[in-house]
């Protein structure tokens, strides 16, 4: 009996709890879900995570371009510029396989990439997908706005963030 309770109440501590990561002001928050047009030469990325049950207790980094943007928990997203007119490389980490999304980029142009975790037998991996416009739009409005910068990883050169990330 006993042998069987660490795991379930492991497992369920994975399944019902709730994490979360530093937030911006609310002021900063609703202008970016303002939706502007990025800076001049600039594409703007959005990378969310749904407010949802699955996965709760998990926070995941998240990369753009092998550099930080930060560390997700449920119900938030980021607002990053890149270059236009290149191939950036969205990135997460995931206990079951290295989640990259390489998505070529338009000046003027807003891009929308949620992360989404996958439950495995005792470990959450998370994956990303872009989305369309209007459901990304639609995701956000119901979101609060991370704080960029704060990754869990100590990774601190490229190579260790790329093996850090595979995990």
């Amino acid at each position: 009996m006993k042998k069987l309770l660490i795991p379930t109440v492991l497992m369920a501590s994975l399944i019902t709890g709730c994490s979360s990561v530093p937030t911006e002001s609310d002021e900063v928050a609703l202008k970016a879900k303002e939706f502007n047009l990025p800076s001049e030469s600039k594409a703007g990325l959005y990378i969310f995570r749904k407010d949802t049950f699955k996965g709760a207790a998990l926070k995941k980094d998240v990369f753009v371009d092998e550099k930080c943007i930060g560390e997700t928990a449920k119900g938030v997203f980021f607002y990053h510029e890149v270059d236009g007119n290149q191939e950036h490389t969205v990135s997460t980490e995931s206990e079951f396989s290295n989640n990259d999304l390489v998505i070529t980029t338009e000046p003027g142009s807003l891009y929308f990439v949620e992360q989404y975790i996958k439950m495995g037998a005792f470990v959450g991996g998370a994956g990303l997908q872009e989305v369309d416009t209007e459901q990304g739009k639609n995701e956000l409005t119901k979101l609060k706005m991370a704080t960029k910068g704060n990754c869990n990883s100590t990774a601190t050169n490229s190579e260790s963030s790329k093996k850090s990330r595979r995990r």
